[in-house]
């Protein structure tokens, strides 16, 4: 198997998945910022840019969680 086809089997396998999620939780902290940063400034588009942002960072990462627990269904020694 080339290395190549490694990686592109990496990202769905559970320790990639688990770093997706991780990357994710960074991706919040930024959102965090934003949303008071644009609290602060009284600035609406911003702040509606940043809960935006973080619906989508909300979808992803449920999809990634939904992904993760049909590689759970899938393994044979959990039943």
């Amino acid at each position: 198997m080339s290395t190549v086809a490694k990686a592109k089997g990496f990202r769905h396998s559970k320790p990639g998945l688990w770093l997706s999620i991780g990357t994710s939780a960074f991706g919040a902290v930024s959102i965090v910022k934003d949303v008071k940063k644009a609290r602060g400034d009284n600035d609406t588009l911003k702040l509606i840019n940043a809960l935006v942002g973080a619906a989508a960072l909300i979808t992803g990462t449920a999809l990634l969680v939904r992904e993760l627990k049909r590689l759970g269904d899938d393994d044979v020694l959990l039943g």
